[in-house]
């Protein structure tokens, strides 16, 4: 994947990265690990500007995560609920934690938003219970567009500075984001196995 992602921005530049960032929001598994590294290493050889490279990792990580988000908000709390009952087991999740989620979110949302903008294999999802908790549309894009230019600018910065290692940051994050994947998994499991249904009355 990395050659293939390396050829796309070379050859398409910042529409390659808007194009990149866009699909790493709506498909985790392309990593932004490695397109901007490697954008701040083009930018260090004077392909492109730093700048540019940020803004066009910016706008389409926004662009992604929107699609969560709006996405999220369209199904609505009450049918997320309804899809819950019914796969119950398989998504882990019952009504009682919807309610508790949604209430911390409600409390703590932008804080939740900010944080895991910054945070391997949470970026993305992040944007599901923000939807579903219908955080306003302007404060989520503001608190986003915060988090997101942090974490472009890191990675960019990254790879400008280290120029032809940039692929080393790869190896920096990586591990982290097989971590955070690896406890949601075991996670999952446990709830799987332990799942309940729980009876709503009336």
């Amino acid at each position: 994947m990395s050659e293939w992602i390396i050829g796309f921005v070379t050859q398409w530049g910042y529409l390659g990265i808007f194009l990149m960032m866009v699909a790493e929001n709506i498909f985790p598994p392309i990593p932004s690990e490695l397109i901007m590294p490697f954008a701040g290493f083009a930018a260090a050889n004077g392909d492109l500007n730093v700048v540019g490279v940020v803004i066009a990792g910016v706008l389409g990580s926004l662009l992604g995560t929107f699609a969560w988000y709006a996405a999220a908000r369209l199904l609505g709390l009450e049918r997320f609920r309804r899809l819950c009952n019914r796969f119950g087991r398989f998504a882990t999740i019952s009504e009682d934690d919807i309610d508790k989620a949604v209430h911390w979110f409600a409390r703590y949302g932008q804080w939740a938003v900010l944080l895991g903008r910054l945070v391997p294999a949470i970026r993305t999802l992040i944007s599901v219970p923000a939807g579903l908790a219908a955080m306003p549309l302007w404060k989520f894009l503001i608190v986003s567009a915060i988090g997101t230019t942090i974490w472009t600018a890191f990675l960019t910065a990254a790879g400008y500075l280290l120029h032809e290692h940039y692929d080393a940051v790869a190896g920096w994050v990586d591990p982290v984001s097989t971590a955070v994947v690896a406890v949601a998994m075991v996670i999952y499991v446990w709830r799987f196995v332990t799942w309940k249904p729980i009876k709503t009355i009336g």
